[in-house]
Protein backbone atom coordinates (compact mmCIF):
# COMPACT_ATOMS: atom_id res chain seq x y z
CA UNK A 1 0.00 0.00 0.00
CA UNK A 2 2.82 2.51 0.86
CA UNK A 3 4.48 2.03 -2.37
CA UNK A 4 1.22 2.13 -4.34
CA UNK A 5 0.66 5.84 -2.83
CA UNK A 6 4.12 7.00 -3.79
CA UNK A 7 3.23 5.68 -7.08
CA UNK A 8 -0.03 7.54 -7.05
CA UNK A 9 1.43 10.74 -6.14
CA UNK A 10 3.90 10.36 -9.14
CA UNK A 11 1.17 10.04 -11.53
CA UNK A 12 -0.63 12.62 -10.00
CA UNK A 13 2.64 14.76 -9.96
CA UNK A 14 3.28 13.94 -13.88
CA UNK A 15 -0.17 14.42 -15.38
CA UNK A 16 -1.87 17.15 -13.20
CA UNK A 17 1.43 18.97 -12.52
CA UNK A 18 1.25 18.66 -8.64
CA UNK A 19 4.10 18.29 -6.31
CA UNK A 20 4.53 15.28 -4.30
CA UNK A 21 6.06 17.16 -1.51
CA UNK A 22 2.83 19.07 -1.28
CA UNK A 23 0.13 15.82 -1.31
CA UNK A 24 2.61 14.39 1.52
CA UNK A 25 1.87 17.28 3.11
CA UNK A 26 -1.18 17.00 2.38
CA UNK A 27 -1.67 13.40 3.66
CA UNK A 28 0.39 14.32 6.74
CA UNK A 29 -2.79 16.89 7.61
CA UNK A 30 -5.29 14.44 6.64
CA UNK A 31 -4.07 12.25 8.89
CA UNK A 32 -3.74 14.58 12.14
CA UNK A 33 -7.17 15.46 11.00
CA UNK A 34 -8.46 12.17 11.04
CA UNK A 35 -6.57 11.68 14.20
CA UNK A 36 -8.78 14.81 15.37
CA UNK A 37 -12.03 13.11 14.27
CA UNK A 38 -11.72 9.78 16.96
CA UNK A 39 -12.38 12.55 19.51
CA UNK A 40 -14.80 14.49 18.32
CA UNK A 41 -17.14 14.63 20.93
CA UNK A 42 -13.85 15.69 22.68
CA UNK A 43 -14.45 19.89 23.32
CA UNK A 44 -10.97 19.58 23.23
CA UNK A 45 -9.94 17.68 20.41
CA UNK A 46 -10.13 20.87 17.70
CA UNK A 47 -6.99 22.34 19.43
CA UNK A 48 -5.03 19.00 19.26
CA UNK A 49 -1.23 19.65 18.58
CA UNK A 50 0.36 16.76 19.54
CA UNK A 51 0.15 14.38 16.55
CA UNK A 52 3.13 13.93 14.46
CA UNK A 53 3.23 12.02 10.71
CA UNK A 54 6.38 10.63 9.23
CA UNK A 55 6.15 10.11 5.69
CA UNK A 56 9.35 8.28 3.87
CA UNK A 57 9.10 10.24 1.05
CA UNK A 58 10.97 7.18 -1.03
CA UNK A 59 9.22 4.23 0.21
CA UNK A 60 5.90 5.77 1.13
CA UNK A 61 5.55 3.79 4.48
CA UNK A 62 4.01 5.93 7.19
CA UNK A 63 4.17 6.20 10.75
CA UNK A 64 2.71 8.42 13.54
CA UNK A 65 2.65 9.30 16.65
CA UNK A 66 0.93 11.23 19.49
CA UNK A 67 2.68 12.67 22.36
CA UNK A 68 0.69 12.38 25.27
CA UNK A 69 1.21 13.55 29.31
CA UNK A 70 0.94 11.33 31.80
CA UNK A 71 -2.01 12.28 34.66
CA UNK A 72 -3.03 10.47 37.25
CA UNK A 73 -7.08 10.67 35.53
CA UNK A 74 -7.33 10.64 32.04
CA UNK A 75 -9.76 13.65 30.98
CA UNK A 76 -9.27 14.31 27.00
CA UNK A 77 -7.56 10.60 25.96
CA UNK A 78 -6.47 12.28 22.61
CA UNK A 79 -3.75 14.12 25.10
CA UNK A 80 -3.80 12.42 27.92
CA UNK A 81 -2.07 8.92 29.13
CA UNK A 82 -2.52 6.96 32.20
CA UNK A 83 0.55 6.28 34.58
CA UNK A 84 -0.44 2.64 34.40
CA UNK A 85 -0.36 2.79 30.62
CA UNK A 86 2.14 5.00 30.06
CA UNK A 87 4.67 1.89 31.45
CA UNK A 88 4.17 0.28 27.97
CA UNK A 89 6.07 3.32 26.23
CA UNK A 90 8.65 4.35 29.07
CA UNK A 91 10.82 2.79 31.68
CA UNK A 92 10.47 5.85 34.41
CA UNK A 93 7.03 7.54 33.64
CA UNK A 94 6.02 10.31 36.27
CA UNK A 95 2.87 12.30 36.42
CA UNK A 96 3.48 15.14 33.96
CA UNK A 97 6.25 13.30 31.65
CA UNK A 98 5.20 12.94 28.29
CA UNK A 99 5.30 9.73 26.49
CA UNK A 100 5.20 9.28 22.44
CA UNK A 101 2.32 6.69 22.04
CA UNK A 102 2.47 5.43 18.01
CA UNK A 103 -1.28 5.82 16.56
CA UNK A 104 -2.43 2.56 15.26
CA UNK A 105 -4.10 3.91 12.05
CA UNK A 106 -6.24 0.56 11.48
CA UNK A 107 -8.20 2.31 14.52
CA UNK A 108 -9.89 4.70 12.50
CA UNK A 109 -13.55 4.21 11.91
CA UNK A 110 -15.70 5.11 8.67
CA UNK A 111 -15.59 9.18 9.83
CA UNK A 112 -12.22 9.77 10.46
CA UNK A 113 -11.28 7.96 7.06
CA UNK A 114 -14.02 9.83 5.01
CA UNK A 115 -12.66 13.02 6.85
CA UNK A 116 -9.17 12.16 5.98
CA UNK A 117 -10.22 11.56 2.29
CA UNK A 118 -11.65 15.26 2.12
CA UNK A 119 -8.72 16.69 3.28
CA UNK A 120 -6.95 15.27 0.51
CA UNK A 121 -9.10 16.24 -2.01
CA UNK A 122 -9.40 19.63 -1.07
CA UNK A 123 -5.70 19.99 -1.03
CA UNK A 124 -5.51 18.43 -4.90
CA UNK A 125 -8.46 21.12 -6.06
CA UNK A 126 -6.41 24.12 -3.83
CA UNK A 127 -3.45 23.17 -5.69
CA UNK A 128 -5.06 22.95 -9.20
CA UNK A 129 -6.76 26.06 -8.25
CA UNK A 130 -3.38 27.88 -7.57
CA UNK A 131 -1.59 26.25 -10.47
CA UNK A 132 -4.52 28.06 -12.85
CA UNK A 133 -3.98 31.04 -11.47
CA UNK A 134 -0.14 31.36 -11.45
CA UNK A 135 -0.17 30.41 -15.11
CA UNK A 136 -3.42 32.68 -16.10
CA UNK A 137 -1.50 35.11 -13.67
CA UNK A 138 1.25 35.24 -16.11
CA UNK A 139 -1.09 35.57 -18.92
CA UNK A 140 -2.75 39.35 -17.88
CA UNK A 141 -2.77 42.25 -20.38
CA UNK A 142 -2.54 39.40 -23.12
CA UNK A 143 -4.94 37.55 -26.16
CA UNK A 144 -5.77 34.10 -25.92
CA UNK A 145 -7.59 31.66 -27.64
CA UNK A 146 -10.32 30.16 -26.51
CA UNK A 147 -13.37 27.67 -27.52
CA UNK A 148 -16.44 28.44 -26.99
CA UNK A 149 -18.50 25.98 -25.39
CA UNK A 150 -21.57 27.26 -24.01
CA UNK A 151 -23.83 30.20 -24.42
CA UNK A 152 -26.46 31.07 -22.23
CA UNK A 153 -29.24 32.64 -24.20
CA UNK A 154 -30.82 34.35 -21.38
CA UNK A 155 -28.10 36.28 -20.00
CA UNK A 156 -25.37 36.32 -23.38
CA UNK A 157 -23.12 35.15 -21.13
CA UNK A 158 -20.41 32.85 -22.93
CA UNK A 159 -18.31 29.94 -21.19
CA UNK A 160 -15.17 29.16 -22.86
CA UNK A 161 -12.16 26.88 -22.33
CA UNK A 162 -8.95 28.49 -22.42
CA UNK A 163 -5.71 26.80 -23.99
CA UNK A 164 -2.94 26.03 -21.36
CA UNK A 165 -1.33 23.18 -19.35
CA UNK A 166 -4.41 21.75 -17.89
CA UNK A 167 -7.51 20.62 -19.70
CA UNK A 168 -10.64 22.12 -19.17
CA UNK A 169 -9.99 25.81 -17.84
CA UNK A 170 -12.96 27.64 -17.86
CA UNK A 171 -13.98 30.99 -18.00
CA UNK A 172 -16.71 33.31 -18.69
CA UNK A 173 -17.06 36.06 -21.50
CA UNK A 174 -19.99 38.24 -19.84
CA UNK A 175 -22.43 40.09 -22.46
CA UNK A 176 -21.16 43.67 -21.52
CA UNK A 177 -17.48 42.46 -22.42
CA UNK A 178 -18.56 41.14 -25.96
CA UNK A 179 -18.73 43.56 -29.03
CA UNK A 180 -21.98 44.79 -29.93
CA UNK A 181 -23.82 42.83 -32.48
CA UNK A 182 -21.58 39.95 -32.85
CA UNK A 183 -22.72 36.22 -32.96
CA UNK A 184 -20.81 33.85 -30.71
CA UNK A 185 -21.60 30.08 -31.09
CA UNK A 186 -20.48 27.04 -29.42
CA UNK A 187 -17.67 25.46 -31.24
CA UNK A 188 -16.17 28.67 -32.00
CA UNK A 189 -12.53 30.05 -31.45
CA UNK A 190 -12.06 33.33 -30.21
CA UNK A 191 -9.42 35.53 -29.73
CA UNK A 192 -10.19 37.24 -25.90
CA UNK A 193 -7.85 39.35 -23.84
CA UNK A 194 -7.28 38.37 -20.60
CA UNK A 195 -7.61 41.53 -17.93
CA UNK A 196 -7.04 40.04 -14.59
CA UNK A 197 -7.23 37.36 -12.09
CA UNK A 198 -8.15 37.75 -9.42
CA UNK A 199 -8.37 35.14 -6.10
CA UNK A 200 -11.66 33.54 -4.70
CA UNK A 201 -12.51 31.13 -2.57
CA UNK A 202 -13.79 28.80 -4.66
CA UNK A 203 -10.83 29.39 -7.55
CA UNK A 204 -9.33 32.20 -9.70
CA UNK A 205 -11.76 34.21 -11.59
CA UNK A 206 -9.94 35.28 -14.99
CA UNK A 207 -11.82 38.33 -16.22
CA UNK A 208 -11.75 38.21 -19.98
CA UNK A 209 -13.09 41.01 -22.40
CA UNK A 210 -13.38 41.53 -26.29
CA UNK A 211 -14.39 45.03 -25.75
CA UNK A 212 -10.88 46.32 -23.85
CA UNK A 213 -8.31 48.76 -25.91
CA UNK A 214 -5.65 46.62 -24.81
CA UNK A 215 -7.43 43.61 -27.13
CA UNK A 216 -7.12 46.20 -30.24
CA UNK A 217 -3.32 46.67 -29.18
CA UNK A 218 -2.24 42.87 -29.10
CA UNK A 219 -3.87 42.16 -32.22
CA UNK A 220 -1.82 45.08 -33.82
CA UNK A 221 0.92 43.49 -32.22
CA UNK A 222 0.35 40.21 -33.82
CA UNK A 223 0.04 41.70 -37.02
CA UNK A 224 2.79 44.00 -37.13
CA UNK A 225 6.25 43.20 -37.02
CA UNK A 226 7.63 46.26 -36.33
CA UNK A 227 5.59 46.62 -32.94
CA UNK A 228 7.14 43.58 -31.55
CA UNK A 229 10.56 44.61 -32.73
CA UNK A 230 10.05 48.03 -31.04
CA UNK A 231 10.24 50.59 -34.14
CA UNK A 232 6.40 50.78 -34.35
CA UNK A 233 4.59 51.45 -30.85
CA UNK A 234 0.80 52.20 -30.19
CA UNK A 235 0.83 55.24 -27.90
CA UNK A 236 -2.86 56.15 -27.58
CA UNK A 237 -5.57 53.74 -28.04
CA UNK A 238 -10.16 54.95 -27.74
CA UNK A 239 -12.32 52.98 -28.62
CA UNK A 240 -15.99 52.31 -28.80
CA UNK A 241 -16.08 48.63 -29.15
CA UNK A 242 -18.03 47.15 -32.33
CA UNK A 243 -18.02 50.54 -34.14
CA UNK A 244 -15.06 52.47 -34.22
CA UNK A 245 -11.29 52.66 -32.75
CA UNK A 246 -8.53 55.49 -32.93
CA UNK A 247 -5.07 54.47 -32.00
CA UNK A 248 -2.17 56.62 -32.81
CA UNK A 249 1.06 55.29 -33.41
CA UNK A 250 4.79 56.60 -33.34
CA UNK A 251 7.99 55.24 -34.80
CA UNK A 252 11.79 55.18 -33.71
CA UNK A 253 13.04 55.22 -36.76
CA UNK A 254 12.31 57.88 -39.51
CA UNK A 255 12.67 55.82 -42.05
CA UNK A 256 9.40 53.38 -41.05
CA UNK A 257 6.11 55.32 -41.36
CA UNK A 258 4.03 54.14 -38.50
CA UNK A 259 0.98 54.62 -40.24
CA UNK A 260 1.93 52.17 -43.37
CA UNK A 261 3.48 49.61 -41.28
CA UNK A 262 0.21 49.06 -38.91
CA UNK A 263 -1.91 49.19 -42.13
CA UNK A 264 0.57 46.49 -44.10
CA UNK A 265 0.98 45.79 -47.94
CA UNK A 266 -2.62 46.35 -49.78
CA UNK A 267 -4.17 47.06 -46.08
CA UNK A 268 -3.74 43.61 -45.41
CA UNK A 269 -2.43 43.77 -41.61
CA UNK A 270 -5.25 46.47 -41.00
CA UNK A 271 -7.74 44.34 -42.64
CA UNK A 272 -6.87 41.12 -40.34
CA UNK A 273 -7.58 42.75 -37.34
CA UNK A 274 -10.61 44.25 -38.56
CA UNK A 275 -12.32 40.85 -39.56
CA UNK A 276 -11.07 39.44 -35.86
CA UNK A 277 -13.04 42.48 -34.62
CA UNK A 278 -15.71 41.92 -36.94
CA UNK A 279 -16.11 44.60 -39.17
CA UNK A 280 -15.01 47.09 -36.48
CA UNK A 281 -13.59 50.84 -38.27
CA UNK A 282 -10.00 51.72 -37.33
CA UNK A 283 -8.62 55.29 -37.74
CA UNK A 284 -4.28 54.94 -37.11
CA UNK A 285 -3.13 57.92 -36.96
CA UNK A 286 0.16 59.56 -35.79
CA UNK A 287 1.33 60.79 -32.60
CA UNK A 288 2.97 64.15 -31.99
CA UNK A 289 4.21 65.23 -28.93
CA UNK A 290 2.64 69.17 -30.10
CA UNK A 291 -0.89 69.38 -29.05
CA UNK A 292 -2.06 70.79 -31.56
CA UNK A 293 -1.09 69.00 -34.37
CA UNK A 294 -1.72 65.86 -32.44
CA UNK A 295 -5.55 66.84 -31.94
CA UNK A 296 -5.61 67.70 -35.25
CA UNK A 297 -4.49 64.44 -36.44
CA UNK A 298 -6.64 62.69 -34.32
CA UNK A 299 -10.17 64.47 -35.85
CA UNK A 300 -9.25 62.39 -39.04
CA UNK A 301 -10.55 61.79 -41.53
CA UNK A 302 -11.89 65.28 -41.29
CA UNK A 303 -9.80 68.14 -42.37
CA UNK A 304 -8.52 70.99 -40.22
CA UNK A 305 -7.91 74.66 -40.66
CA UNK A 306 -6.82 75.59 -36.57
CA UNK A 307 -6.14 74.50 -33.50
CA UNK A 308 -6.09 76.55 -30.26
CA UNK A 309 -5.32 75.61 -27.23
CA UNK A 310 -7.21 77.04 -24.08
CA UNK A 311 -5.41 78.74 -20.82
CA UNK A 312 -6.58 75.42 -18.72
CA UNK A 313 -4.23 73.45 -21.13
CA UNK A 314 -7.54 70.77 -21.18
CA UNK A 315 -9.32 72.10 -23.78
CA UNK A 316 -9.21 73.27 -27.47
CA UNK A 317 -11.29 75.01 -30.01
CA UNK A 318 -10.96 73.15 -33.62
CA UNK A 319 -12.11 75.00 -36.37
CA UNK A 320 -12.97 72.96 -39.46
CA UNK A 321 -14.21 73.83 -42.90
CA UNK A 322 -17.95 73.97 -42.90
CA UNK A 323 -18.38 71.38 -45.67
CA UNK A 324 -16.66 69.16 -43.38
CA UNK A 325 -18.13 69.96 -40.01
CA UNK A 326 -20.32 66.74 -39.65
CA UNK A 327 -17.23 64.85 -40.72
CA UNK A 328 -15.36 65.99 -37.81
CA UNK A 329 -18.02 65.56 -35.44
CA UNK A 330 -19.17 62.23 -36.50
CA UNK A 331 -22.21 59.46 -36.56
CA UNK A 332 -23.80 60.55 -32.82
CA UNK A 333 -20.65 62.95 -32.24
CA UNK A 334 -17.91 59.68 -32.17
CA UNK A 335 -15.46 61.44 -34.34
CA UNK A 336 -15.05 63.57 -31.70
CA UNK A 337 -15.92 61.81 -28.88
CA UNK A 338 -13.03 59.42 -29.84
CA UNK A 339 -10.78 61.87 -30.70
CA UNK A 340 -10.61 63.75 -27.42
CA UNK A 341 -10.74 60.10 -25.44
CA UNK A 342 -7.44 60.06 -27.71
CA UNK A 343 -5.92 63.08 -26.76
CA UNK A 344 -7.27 63.54 -23.42
CA UNK A 345 -8.32 67.18 -24.28
CA UNK A 346 -11.60 68.36 -24.74
CA UNK A 347 -12.71 69.74 -27.90
CA UNK A 348 -15.13 72.17 -29.02
CA UNK A 349 -15.68 71.99 -33.00
CA UNK A 350 -16.64 75.57 -34.61
CA UNK A 351 -17.25 75.83 -38.64
CA UNK A 352 -15.11 78.23 -40.35
CA UNK A 353 -17.99 80.41 -40.92
CA UNK A 354 -18.54 80.89 -37.68
CA UNK A 355 -15.34 81.10 -35.82
CA UNK A 356 -14.06 84.40 -36.85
Amino acid sequence: MASEIISALEALEKEKGIKKDYMLDRISQALVAAYKALYKRDTQAAAIENVFVNIDEKSGAISMVAVKTIVEEVENPATEISLLDAEAYSKTPAIGDQVRVPVNMKDFGRIATQTAKQVIIQGIREAERTMIAEEFANKQQEIITALVTKVDPRYGSVIVELGGKREHTEAMLPAQEQIAGEVITEGDRIKVFVVEVRGAGKGPQIMLSRTHAGLVKKLFELEVPEISEGIVSITHIAREAGSRTKIAVSSTNPEVDPIGACVGPKGGRVAAVVNELKGEKIDIIKYSEDPVQFVAEALSPSDVISVQMLEDNKSCVVVVPDSQLSLAIGKEGQNARLAAKLTGFKIDIKPESAAY
